[in-house]
């Protein structure tokens, strides 16, 4: 097997064999820390521009298969493995996951060093970084290959979710009876999600990221969804312009993720980067209302910056913080007193796992049912 780099903006420089395709790539190094689901973790559009390590020890036992990916293919910019799997055994698979990283031109990397990765990004932060595997990827040397990341670009002002969103409307049509037409603005949607609510009689038509507040109520929606998405908030301006007009003419609102963060903006509040942020289906939220606590799944490196001692101002009325992360006081949900619209930083569709928040969904129906 042939040799690969993993080179981090500050200078750190972790040694491995290639995994997947070889040659290079660049993006944010991130960790994420989910012991299954690391088919709907590759697949996942939030991931756009970023390297993932997975903490997880053993990666690739069970293969691939065409049923679990959240998207039309893998979305990482790089991988990074402690020990890939020899062999996939799973009744369900169609594939290795070496093979579909190769086929789908994803760089990798197989290292003995996950672990201290793992605390390095812990202390340090989320940064830059690159993989080079293959001879003519490693030839010109470290000191030239870590300029090279110092001179890459950086995940704060990225707009992304244009570039992982789809270009066309479709529909995914309500199974059984149909309650409610739901328009959801693709951030970087993964795919249970739209699933979730048809599953609830929704009729949902997925628009693109750059979709205004006018075509957006054209479909007549009983409810408006933002999805969770890649990048920089505060460099989607339009998707905030958007989410003001939806709010604007009362429409229910639901976000997930990015869309939560998209509602903050447009709340007026402000949005920062986290140090090394929320990633994998352990994360403990607390809603502030009921006092219960879920486990639940999270991908992202941006939160809002919200008041959490209780109700504040925006242009639509009162709101204030429903949700808080238990590990770090994080904001992890908003919502709206005045007008039917709330959010939530983690994510309730939850592929694979865990599903405690998935009764979030049959809020976001009662608050349809509320304001016909």
């Amino acid at each position: 097997m042939n040799p690969a780099l993993l080179v981090l903006e500050d200078g750190r420089v972790f040694h491995g064999v290639a995994y997947g395709a070889e040659g290079e790539t660049f993006g944010e190094i991130v960790f994420n820390t989910g012991m299954t689901g690391y088919q709907e973790t590759l697949t996942d559009p939030s991931y756009a521009r970023q390297i993932v390590a997975m903490t997880a020890p053993h990666i690739g036992n069970t293969g691939v298969n065409d049923e679990d990916p959240e998207s039309r293919g893998i979305q990482v910019a790089g991988y990074v493995v402690r020990e890939p799997a020899r062999v996939a055994s799973n009744w369900r698979a169609t594939g290795s996951l070496g093979s579909a990283l190769r086929e789908q031109g994803v760089v990798g990397i197989a290292m003995p060093g996950t672990r201290a990765l793992t605390r390095h990004l812990r202390d340090k932060g989320a940064m830059r970084a690159a993989i080079f595997s293959g001879p003519e990827a490693l030839t010109p040397g470290e000191d030239a290959l870590l300029e090279r990341v110092r001179q890459s670009l950086s995940m704060e002002g990225a707009d992304l979710a244009q570039s992982v969103s789809t270009s066309e409307t479709y529909v995914i049509p309500a199974q059984g009876e149909k309650r409610y037409t739901v328009a959801a603005v693709d951030l970087g949607i993964k795919s249970m999600t739209p699933y979730r609510m048809s599953e609830r009689g929704c009729e949902v038509h997925v628009l693109p990221a750059s979709s205004t507040a006018e075509e957006i109520l054209a479909i007549a929606p009983d409810g408006v969804f933002f999805s969770n998405g890649p990048g920089d908030p505060a460099a989607s301006g339009y998707a905030v312009d958007a989410l003001r007009g939806v709010l604007d003419a009362g429409k229910p609102f639901f976000g997930i993720c990015f869309g939560n963060q998209i509602f903050g903006r447009a709340l007026g509040l402000r949005t920062y980067k986290l140090k090394f942020g929320h990633r994998g289906i352990n994360q403990p939220v607390q809603d502030r209302t009921t006092g219960k606590v879920d486990v639940s799944a999270h991908n992202h490196g941006f939160a809002v910056d919200a008041p959490t001692d209780g109700p504040f101002d925006t242009p639509y009325g009162r709101a204030e913080v429903s949700h808080v992360n238990l590990n770090d006081g994080c904001v992890e949900g908003l919502r709206l007193l005045d007008r039917p619209a709330f959010s939530v930083q983690y994510h309730p569709e939850a592929a694979a796992g865990p599903h405690d928040a998935a009764g979030l969904f049959d809020r976001f129906c009662e608050i349809m049912e509320g304001s016909r």
